[in-house]
């Protein structure tokens, strides 16, 4: 690996027109203060945000639980004929007040999946939005809506399966908008140098999210029941929504106590920029986002490493090594804790792509990030949607065979993007996206 070098003209070709530094022709802007800055509070409010998020996503899986009567699917678990002595129905004395309902495993697959039916529906009509009209207010209200409906979580099971899974599909019409939208939102306040650690914090929030919720959600089934996981999450939303509005701006032209020299340093680095056990593994990719946004600037502002480049070192550790550890979890027999490790390794290096792919939208096409993420996560949602069926069909007897299988197939769709994004990826801004939105121009 070469040390920095500074004075080199660059090479001829995308490489060396991406090459950092990225204000080219222009005198390199001082970088404003990190500590108490306005782009830094607003990752920070972001990461609660999709802290809250992913809390108000998950919840229902772990207490779905009790919800259902276990008496309902105690026929369906055929996994005594493998690892037997994990199969074994542990019986633990806890509040059980909650109201029990008759859902059968096919019943609590449709419950768990409708959340992705409204979630697929605006992805794309929500990076338009947020292109128009901003994202501070359709990120909040994304949120403020799913935290609202996850209140009303208790009263619709009461109504039945219809009620509840239409009452998910709109929370995830909700949560649809908000990635967009903070895509939109960061294409006015992410210098291109510091992007990556931006992002990474932002959307660590539904890592860690994902991490605390899960646990949390079980004790609160232990010691109270089910319905005050909807209401404590539904209300933390709520909170989080008031602390938005109140904080935040979708510009810095608009944010009504950022300095003077911040302002200064983030609309001239745009305006100049150039080319530019269920929650043990979500812990670990956390961790890998934030450390990986650190060290992806890094390469690039101290080690003149080319945007494109970092995106495909990035993007390929993020996936190829997932799928390595997935296909190995599948060959590892009843090793239950040798299976966690791995799966945590999986889910770990998939943290990589946060500085990898997730926001290569932003060098490419800054003023339509949000557009653009609208569109590519719509289609990242459909593997939510078909992924359960298909897994479901695969492995009707929960063998280790039958889920190798699965493993193998998702695998070779990691393997499958790694290498086309490698292939046709770029890092510089391109000629169809250029315009006077944000100041993204030559």
């Amino acid at each position: 690996m070469r040390a920095p070098v500074r004075g080199l003209s660059p090479s001829d070709g995308e490489e060396g027109s991406d090459s950092t530094p990225l204000l080219q022709g222009a005198p390199r802007t001082e970088a404003a203060p990190v500590c108490c800055s306005a782009r830094y509070n607003l990752a920070v409010l972001a990461f609660f945000g999709f802290f809250v998020l992913y809390a108000l996503r998950v919840n229902l899986s772990v207490a779905l639980v009790d919800m259902v009567d276990s008496n309902t699917t105690l026929a369906d678990n055929r996994t005594s004929k493998e690892c037997a002595e994990h199969s074994a129905s542990t019986k633990v004395l806890h509040n059980q007040m909650g109201k029990r309902y008759q859902w059968d495993a096919e019943t609590q697959g449709w419950i768990l999946g409708s959340f992705f039916y409204g979630y697929i529906i605006t992805q794309i009509p929500g990076g338009y939005i947020a292109s128009k009209v901003g994202g501070k207010l359709l990120l909040g209200f994304g949120i403020l809506g799913t935290a609202v409906l996850t209140l009303f979580t208790p009263i619709a099971a009461d109504f039945g399966v219809g009620a509840l899974i239409v009452l998910r599909a709109l929370e995830g019409l909700g949560e649809g908008v908000t990635f967009p939208a903070m895509h939109a939102m960061w294409s006015s306040w992410a210098p291109p140098l510091e992007r990556s650690k931006l992002l990474s914090i932002s959307y660590a929030g539904a890592q860690l999210g994902t991490v605390i919720s899960l646990p949390l959600s079980g004790i609160i089934c232990f010691y109270m029941n089910w319905t005050y996981v909807f209401y404590l999450f539904g209300i933390v939303g709520i909170i989080w929504f008031v602390l938005w509005i109140w904080l935040v701006s979708d510009s810095p032209e608009t944010h009504k106590s950022i300095s003077h020299c911040e302002k200064e340093y983030i609309l001239s680095s745009l305006k100049n920029q150039n080319g530019i056990l269920s929650a043990v593994p979500y812990f670990g990719c956390w961790l890998c986002m934030i450390l990986s946004g650190q060290a992806a600037d890094h390469l690039r502002a101290k080690w003149n490493f080319s945007t494109i480049c970092v995106r495909r070192i990035f993007s390929l550790i993020g996936m190829i090594g997932p799928a390595v550890f997935l296909v190995a979890a599948g060959f590892i027999g009843c090793d239950y804790s040798l299976a966690v490790a791995f799966l945590t390794i999986s889910t770990t290096l998939g943290g990589f792509c946060s500085s990898g792919f997730s926001i290569n939208h932003l060098d490419i096409a800054p003023s339509y990030a949000g557009i653009l993420l609208g569109i590519t996560n719509t289609f990242a949602t459909i593997p939510g949607m078909v992924g359960p069926v298909i897994a479901k069909s695969l492995t009707p007897e929960n063998t280790i065979r039958e889920w190798q299988t699965v493993f193998c197939i998702a695998a070779a769709i990691n393997v499958f993007g790694a290498f086309f994004f490698t292939l046709f990826a770029k890092g510089e801004v391109q000629n169809w996206a250029l315009s006077d939105h944000h100041g993204h121009r030559n």
